[in-house]
């Protein structure tokens, strides 16, 4: 738990501190181009030729070096189509190149979730509502208790056990998340109200398992056991990965809450406000960058989120230098730092009290604002 809370602003620094992130984002939207467009080409050629090359080595997976190259590509594969293409693509990043393979509203990813359940569900409900208690449901994903302001109930003594299951089958609770299982349980919501839901999870579903569970063991003839176990073990560690890095960009020591009131009005400076305070990097090299889909830039994402993440490094240093001027926290460190607290937060929480995040302190009061150059006028806040 994080044991100072940051400066509060006036809301003369708030509209200046949106104004400079504003022109920020106004500037790359204005270089964007070949070098962007030759990237994502570049990664999606990279992730077909893993899936390619991993499925043809597990045809003959009953020889050992084979099935652990098949489903090392495999992985690595399934966590490029998720991550630095299909999350990237469907917040509609790469749109203006205005290719059918790369469209944000058109893009289906390999996963069990729907890709427009997706792109209600985080495009727009956590993006918009980001750690806001009530509204972001990514807050716990309905199963978790991830905030000492979520009432305890003997039910969250399991909350590191959740947590593993909702670690090792990561899509098939993403797929589950729209339904709002918990609503249901409650009676706020039925079944038969999410009746084209479940319908959309379920054709979804079924055509990824038949796909990995049954097509590709039967053309693998004398060998499917060892497609099926490749498979198997390949979404396994797709799974496991996506939940690392989305826990560690939203849970660790040091990220903040929010609630409706304090949100209620907010300005354009107040929202970038509340997304830098409620997201966290995660520090390494390019490829580790790549892997996580540029996620290990949460940050930037939340305060960027329809900007080519490939760019989000480059941001950083930009990021970190206004916010050292703002005298605001900027939240980083690496892997099994922040990973280790989650899973310290995860186990705490599962105890009445528990010792969770953070609330933020409302952004006002606070010292005149610096001198800054001139920026253009904030944009029309919009769910990205």
């Amino acid at each position: 738990m994080s044991t100072t809370s940051p400066p509060q602003l006036s809301p003369e620094q708030l509209d200046a501190f949106g104004r400079e992130l504003d022109a920020i984002r106004e500037r790359v939207i204005a270089d964007l181009g070949e070098r962007d467009a030759s990237y994502i080409r570049r990664v999606i050629k990279a992730q077909r030729g893993l899936e390619l090359g991993g499925r043809a080595l597990l045809e003959v997976g009953f020889l050992p070096p084979a099935w652990l190259a098949g489903t090392a590509a495999l992985s690595l594969s399934k966590i490029l189509d998720n991550m630095e293409i299909g999350h990237n693509v469907m917040h509609g990043q790469y749109d203006w190149m205005n290719d059918a393979a790369v469209n944000g509203q058109a893009f289906e990813w390999d996963t069990a979730c729907p890709a427009d359940q997706w792109r209600h569900s985080h495009n727009y409900v956590h993006h918009t509502h980001t750690n806001i208690l009530g509204k972001d449901r990514d807050i716990g994903y309905g199963v978790l208790r991830m905030s000492e302001d979520q009432r305890w109930h003997p039910y969250y003594l399991g909350n590191p056990v959740y947590a593993a299951l909702l670690a090792l089958f990561f899509q098939w609770g993403v797929a589950l998340h729209d339904l709002e299982v918990d609503r249901i349980a409650e009676g706020k919501t039925s079944w038969r109200e999410k009746g084209e839901m479940l319908q959309a999870i379920w054709r979804k579903g079924r055509r990824q398992a038949l796909k990995d569970y049954v097509l590709f063991p039967l053309l693998a003839g004398p060998g499917a056991p060892f497609t099926f176990t490749g498979n198997l073990t390949a979404n396994a560690v797709r799974n496991v990965w996506a939940f690392t890095i989305i826990f560690c960009g939203h849970f660790p020591e040091g990220t903040h809450e929010f609630t409706e009131e304090e949100t209620e009005g907010e300005t354009r400076g107040q929202w970038y406000f509340r997304q830098l305070l409620g997201s966290a990097n995660l520090t390494g090299g390019p490829l580790f960058h790549i892997m996580s889909g540029n996620l290990s830039h949460q940050i930037e994402h939340h305060l960027f989120p329809d900007l080519p993440g490939h760019r989000y490094a480059e941001l950083a240093v930009e990021v970190r230098e206004i916010c050292e001027r703002y005298g605001l926290p900027y939240n980083s460190g690496p892997l099994h730092k922040q990973f280790g607290s989650v899973v310290k937060k995860i186990v705490k929480l599962a105890l009445p009290g528990g010792g969770g995040g953070e609330r933020a302190p409302e952004p006002v009061a606070g010292a005149p604002a610096p001198e800054l150059a001139p920026a253009p006028p904030a944009r029309e806040l919009v769910a990205a």
